[in-house]
């Protein structure tokens, strides 16, 4: 299938959070992320980036970055919204400080293209 899948002729680009996050505290933080694995399963959410090394070299940052994809920038948001995402959201208050931007990927031209 590739990294884009095609529907009709057409690609469909992935949909992605990106995600950059304080915990404050790691114990109920856990029970955050216990709870987003109904919503990941159900709109089928692979993890790019989680955690691991990161350096912010312009402007602000948080401690910890985190990517997710999705099949597209629709189901990206319809996780966002779901009821079973919600119930983590209202989890998550107590733990950590996050900035969420959910974004279409790109299909196009490269710099490495000839």
């Amino acid at each position: 299938m590739g990294h884009n899948a095609k529907l009709n002729g057409h690609v469909m680009v992935k949909g992605y959070w990106i995600v950059s996050v304080d915990i404050s505290n790691p114990e109920s933080h856990k029970m955050y992320i216990a709870e987003t694995r109904s919503a990941f399963r159900k709109y089928g959410a692979r993890f790019v980036i989680r955690g691991g090394k990161s350096e912010v070299v312009e402007g602000k940052g948080r401690s910890r970055i985190v990517v997710i994809e999705f099949q597209d920038y629709a189901t990206a948001l319809e996780c966002y919204r779901s009821p079973e995402y919600a119930k983590a959201i209202e989890i998550r208050k107590g733990s950590a400080v996050a900035d969420i931007i959910i974004a279409e990927g790109y299909h196009g031209a490269q710099p490495t293209d000839g």
